[in-house]
Parts: structure tokens; sequence; C-alpha cells
């Protein structure tokens, strides 16, 4: 039987935490046989940025983010004789966003991006846990986006993402020009407008390494 107490303690070692889950109650696909709960699995801020970037894995060498999630997601995974999931290594690639809608922890937001009760459009996975034994998962949460006025819709200073979708073309030929250095630096406009957002403590630094590697 895993632990509620003992998994939280061990993903808190690492600046991780529980973001979201659901119950399984008959094998899916996309999912190894026997799961019966689906455990999100992301960044817990402060300190997870500087947690990170004190690894071994960050040495220099490509993909320093996905090579350690792979060691501590799945090495956390084989102590609890889970499988480990993660949403890089494709394709295929596994579901996340519609993994994390069943959660009743995410949502989409006015923009389609997905948000977190607590994060906001800050919210990210490293991994999941496909555990073979129920286990509590996070109750639901309310929706922040419903008695929000969605500062999300308009953040984007040449409307690359809204309620419509997202067009990627003005996105990048945006961050090309001197104009784009705010959101290359500090992160993205419009995740950084929603309100949720601005309550998580996710560094400059991080959302600026995202945005390098976005904008290659």
């Amino acid at each position: 039987m895993v632990a509620v107490q003992t998994l939280t303690a061990r993903l808190a070692a690492e600046w991780l935490e529980v973001l979201g889950g659901f119950a399984i109650n008959q094998d899916e696909d996309g999912l190894p046989a026997g799961t019966r709960t689906l455990l999100l699995i992301g960044p817990a801020e402060p300190g997870f940025w500087l947690h990170l970037t004190s690894q071994p894995e960050w040495d220099g060498t490509p993909d320093p983010v996905d090579r350690w999630s792979r060691r501590v997601i799945g090495r956390l995974a084989c102590d609890l004789g889970a499988k480990a999931l993660f949403p890089f290594g494709g394709p295929p690639y596994h579901p996340f966003y519609r993994w994390a809608l069943r959660s009743v922890q995410v949502w989409e937001s006015p923009v389609r991006l997905l948000v977190h009760a607590r994060q906001g459009l800050m919210v990210s996975f490293r991994g999941a846990l496909a555990l073979k034994e129920p286990v509590a998962v996070p109750a639901p949460a309310s929706r922040p986006c419903d008695n929000c006025p969605a500062p999300c819709l308009t953040a984007c200073p040449v409307g690359a993402l809204s309620g419509t979708g997202y067009d990627l073309p003005a996105c990048h030929g945006f961050l090309d020009r001197p104009e784009g250095k705010d959101c290359m630096t500090g992160g993205c406009l419009v995740r950084r407008a929603c309100p949720v957002s601005q309550s998580y403590a996710r560094l400059p630094e991080q959302s600026a390494y995202h945005m390098r590697r976005f904008h290659k």
C-alpha cells in the first residue's frame, strides 16, 4: 500500500508535488495494465528551479530537465512498484492534456492553455505515476477562470493566443523582434497575466529557460 504521507515527503525532497490525479476502475488504452490511480507530478515553488539547477544533470549537455525527471520520477516509481510516464520522449506522446482535465484540478483556460487551481497558467508536468492500487487524489477544486475578467485574452501584443486558438507564426515572429525581449526574459505575457499565475512563485529564470527552448 502506498502511503500518501510517504509519497508526499519523497516528492517534497525533490521540490515536486502532486498537481492532480484520478482513479481508474478498469484498464484503459495508453496506461499500463492494472493501473488504478494516475497522479500528475510537477514542480513545487518556491524552490524547484534552484534545486533542479544544482543537480548533476545540469551539466551543459542537452535536455537536463527531462533527464533529471526521468531519473527522479523513474526511481520513485520503481520504489513504489509503479510506472513512470512522461510528457516528452515521443512520438507517440502520452495525453497529459487530457489527463490533466480529468483531474478536476486543471482546466482549459480562455486561451486554451491549461490552467491549474494553484499554479494558474504556469502549470507544467514533469511526469506521472501510474499506480496499481487506489491512492487518495486531490479533492476537486474550483475553476479559477469562472470569476476572472480573463486578462489572458488581451495580454499578447500580437494576439497570438486568443479564444480561437494559437497563432504560432505570429508568436515566433514577435519573439524575433526587440519588442519580444520581455517575453523571452520573463516568460509569456499571457501566462503572466493570469491572476493565479501571479501568486505562484515561479522564477523568471525558469520561464526564460523554457522560452529559449521554445524559440530556437
